[in-house]
């Protein structure tokens, strides 16, 4: 749960808001080399995700999501009060540390929102697919909960974060959205390898393998 928060309040307060691009490759309108720079580390709560509804179950999984909620919650607050504190005289860095932590209300609705639909929608999928396998087939369970819970919290994010607003038309909103998807679920392949041997470490040492067969799978609650 801890390394799950500190990667999401990373994601949210390091590489939300930057556009990158390592090279340039146009496939029509759509430039492939340009990414939101939050991907190099925000897939990894997914993972985590995984590894937690994998060994643990919906629930457990559900309150670290609500966690990571209120942490998100909790860094914007202190944010916009450091910010709003008046600086020192002579002190010349107010300015661009608004621009660096001058998170924006926009910004911060549209992060935890995408961010609470997308981890439990993960989690649902990986919990009932589980279910449906009978414990089979791990990697069919990752990839397929992170294509529905990032498409998820891809087409929430993005849309609500930055259509309309300066330094992100139309196209570059769809060019983002659209590349971070496609590499968050490409992160999660390849990093398959490193979730079997973290579920399996996980199950020897706790002696737990939950199956969430009479789970309530209310994403309104904290019980686990």
């Amino acid at each position: 749960m801890a390394a799950f928060v500190a990667i999401l309040i990373c994601s949210n307060l390091i590489g939300a808001a930057k556009q990158a691009q390592f090279f340039e490759l146009h496939i029509g309108s759509w430039n492939v080399g340009m990414f939101g720079a939050g991907i190099l580390f925000f897939p990894l709560s997914y993972v985590l995700g995984d590894v937690l509804t994998e060994v643990y179950g919906y629930a457990r999984a559900r309150r670290v999501v609500w966690a990571g909620f209120a942490a998100v919650l909790f860094m914007a607050f202190m944010a916009w009060v450091v910010v709003a504190i008046p600086p020192a005289p002579g002190w010349g860095g107010q300015e661009a540390y608004e621009m660096v932590f001058g998170l924006t209300p926009r910004i911060v609705f549209a992060s935890i929102l995408a961010f609470w639909a997308g981890e439990l929608s993960n989690a649902f999928v990986m919990a009932r697919m589980k279910v449906a396998s009978g414990g089979k087939h791990l990697w069919q369970r990752t990839i397929g909960s992170t294509v529905v819970g990032q498409g998820v919290d891809s087409l929430i994010f993005y849309p609500v974060a930055f259509l309309g607003t300066a330094g992100w038309p139309v196209a570059s909103v769809v060019t983002v959205m659209i590349t971070n998807y496609v590499l968050k679920v490409l992160w999660e392949a390849v990093l398959t390898p490193v979730t079997y041997r973290v579920v399996a470490m996980l199950k020897k040492a706790e002696g737990v393998d939950v199956y969430d067969t009479d789970t309530a799978f209310t994403p309104f609650s904290i019980r686990s």
